[in-house]
């Protein structure tokens, strides 16, 4: 079975964003460029790069991000040198606009996934969120990817501006001959959260629509071959609580130097690690591997003090649920 992405305990995942360049304007996007930069990496910087988390982390998966990944000339050279490096799997993640004609530049044998980013199943739920013509570039470029050989998956952003229509995305995976299912909440992040209009059309949904139609969803999606995979969000109060920054290694890349390990930490300049002169160092403390270890009753710490509004007022001091860690999610096989 080809491999992606995995968010479990011990998955060591490399989320690499060659540049923060996008064609689109996603109303929910989360690249900050102030904190993450405007550069495009170079080829032998992004070979370098890659050198090093692979020495760091022997046989991790990579997953190449933007910005929009395919719009850097050299993608195909960084694919290729992934699999000589040894990487365990190789992710391109696109919003299926596909420049440079990606498709016809690198191989199945060399890319394990293509994952796709569709936010409703019509162009009438999509495309307001993502990009007017979003929704027939991507379902077109799944089929051209289909039609190659490639493995295919989708990432659907769960939104209160589209959960309600999540329900519909079966019979479109179905359809569209996806292999695997991402559901991922919407991380209160970049630019548009700063902007109050778009964070409350935008906002996370809550516990009791979240626990209403997910699972429920991700079992019709099982139940028609393909693997989900889902974050639990809400832990009950007894539920022990694991936070990924201590149970798995993940690294999320960024053009000017940065290296996150939590991606709520991502609009702040909390990253625990940056690259300078080519070398992985340690960043000034205070930093997101200092929060890692704190235990709170609210679960996630990062969640209380970044996006606590999906968290209840506490009765009594103890709140009624926790927050789970984004990185560590649910999976549905058939």
């Amino acid at each position: 079975m080809r491999k992606t992405v995995s968010f479990t305990r011990h998955s060591a995942n490399v989320f690499f964003h060659l540049l923060t360049r996008c064609n689109l304007r996603c109303r929910h996007c989360y690249i900050n460029p102030d904190q993450h930069g405007r550069n495009t990496l170079d080829i032998d910087t992004i070979d370098r790069w890659l050198t090093l988390f692979a020495r760091r982390h022997p046989e991790s998966n990579v997953i190449f991000l933007g910005g929009e990944p395919t719009l850097h000339p050299d993608l195909s050279t960084a694919v290729r040198r992934s699999r000589a490096l040894g990487y365990a799997s190789v992710t391109i993640d696109t919003n299926g606009y596909l420049f440079h004609d990606i498709l016809d530049r690198v191989s199945p044998d060399e890319v394990d996934y293509f994952s796709f980013s569709l936010d409703g199943p019509s162009p009438s739920i999509n495309d307001p969120l993502r990009g007017s013509g979003s929704f027939e570039h991507c379902t077109r470029g799944i089929a051209a990817a289909k039609e190659r050989g490639f493995a295919v998956s989708l990432i659907y952003t769960v939104s209160r501006a589209n959960i309600d229509h999540l329900a519909r995305m079966p019979t479109l995976l179905d359809e569209l001959g996806v292999d695997r299912f991402f559901i991922q909440v919407i991380g209160v992040r970049g630019e548009w959260a700063e902007d109050p209009r778009h964070r409350d059309a935008l906002a996370q949904v809550d516990r009791d629509t979240w626990l209403a139609v997910i699972p429920q969803v991700a079992e019709s999606v099982a139940r028609r071959g393909i693997t989900v995979t889902f974050p639990k969000v809400f832990l009950e109060p007894d539920e022990p609580f694991e936070c990924a920054g201590l149970v798995a290694d993940n690294y999320f890349i960024f053009p000017n130097g940065r290296v996150y390990r939590c991606p709520l930490c991502e609009d702040y300049p909390l990253h625990s690690l940056e690259i300078r002169d080519d070398r992985l160092v340690a960043a000034a403390k205070v930093n997101e591997a200092d929060l890692f270890p704190l235990c709170i009753p609210e679960g996630c710490v990062m969640n209380r003090i970044i996006q606590p509004r999906n968290l209840p007022p506490a009765d009594g001091g103890k709140p009624a649920y926790k927050i789970a860690c984004c990185m560590l999610k649910e999976e549905i096989t058939p």
